[in-house]
């Protein structure tokens, strides 16, 4: 039986057994490209997309907090989809340029688990608030009455809660079934994160147990969310539609805007990512169509939601003048 030398403190096999090995290893984030030129450019374009993210979201969060107008439903689901924004956006693209600047493309494996697991449980949590968002809009719309009632703050937190108690669970199980790989040498990952899907492909182990894990989570916890955010809003449709006044139409589908926007960007990058790994076998166009959905739906947000609501760009403006 022939031996493998495994790193990443996961374990060393022999002709029957595994055994776990103390020695740190590392993988190399290969990154988006090699031309040092290349790399300058993205360097600059990379940190500037990061600081408008940061700061654009931040300002959400700012506004929603100080503005007694903004304590709704709706702008609660916002602020924490905003911070949710940040720390998702922050997970991977400062160690990117840290890479870049140091001109080293190593990654311990402890750092590249975590980050795996936070990158796993910020975009399962983005998922369930985009649909708790749905909802909100929903019996906004169609139970205007008895919005209040539905959309109390306890339900609000326990939504919110539920959310970060079910991301949690996700990621943790994924993180945990990558604990159990073994890794063999030539720990290459074509990416500028370690991504669950090539860190995976990296093993020497049975990965089956992975990817059906992956699939059953893809299936369970983003078919539900997408599949509530279609219901929601053939709902609202079908609400509009009764409506005699075609203003009132207009303006009451015109506060879903902008959240049919973000559901728009979020999951149409993300079934791109997917679809462009299916129909290309370069690692490097993939990870390139990576930054669809942990960049720019995340740098994108706070544009969308400030530039198409008056009370936001209100309560911005507010802030705008404290601040001078």
């Amino acid at each position: 039986m022939r031996r493998c030398d495994f790193v990443g403190g996961v374990a060393l096999r022999n002709s029957t057994e595994y055994r776990n090995q103390t020695s740190a290893s590392e993988f190399f984030l290969l990154g988006l490209t090699d031309d040092p030129e290349l790399q300058v450019i993205l360097f600059g374009l990379f940190l500037s997309m990061y600081l408008i993210t940061v700061l654009g979201n931040l300002l959400i969060i700012l506004a929603v907090s100080f503005d007694s107008h903004l304590h709704t439903p709706m702008y609660f689901f916002l602020s924490n989809l905003s911070f949710t924004d940040i720390c998702l956006i922050t997970s991977t693209v400062p160690r990117m340029l840290l890479n870049i600047q140091r001109q080293n493309k190593a990654i311990s494996y402890t750092d590249c688990l975590t980050q795996l697991y936070f990158v796993i449980f910020l975009g399962g949590m983005e998922n369930f608030l985009l649909a708790a968002m749905a909802y909100d809009r929903y019996a906004a719309i169609c139970h205007p009455l008895r919005y209040t009632v539905i959309m109390n703050p306890s339900i609000c937190s326990l939504l919110t809660l539920f959310s970060l108690f079910i991301s949690i669970i996700d990621a943790l199980i994924h993180s945990l079934l990558v604990l159990k790989l073994s890794f063999c040498k030539a720990m290459d990952i074509p990416h500028f994160f370690c991504e669950l899907d090539h860190v995976i492909k990296l093993s020497c182990s049975d990965t089956l147990i992975n990817n059906i894990v992956i699939y059953l989570a893809v299936c369970i916890f983003g078919g539900l969310s997408f599949g509530g955010i279609i219901l929601s809003y053939v709902q609202i449709v079908s609400s509009i539609l009764r409506k005699p006044s075609r203003r009132g139409s207009y303006k009451v589908f015109s506060t879903c805007g902008s959240h049919l926007s973000v559901v728009s960007l979020f999951y149409g990058t993300l079934f791109g990512v997917y679809i462009s790994s299916a129909v290309t076998d370069s690692p490097r166009k993939t990870a390139v169509a990576s930054l669809l959905y942990t960049v720019v739906p995340q740098m994108l947000n706070p544009f969308i939601y400030s530039l198409r609501n008056k009370d936001m760009k209100e309560a911005l403006r507010k802030i705008s003048c404290g601040i001078m």
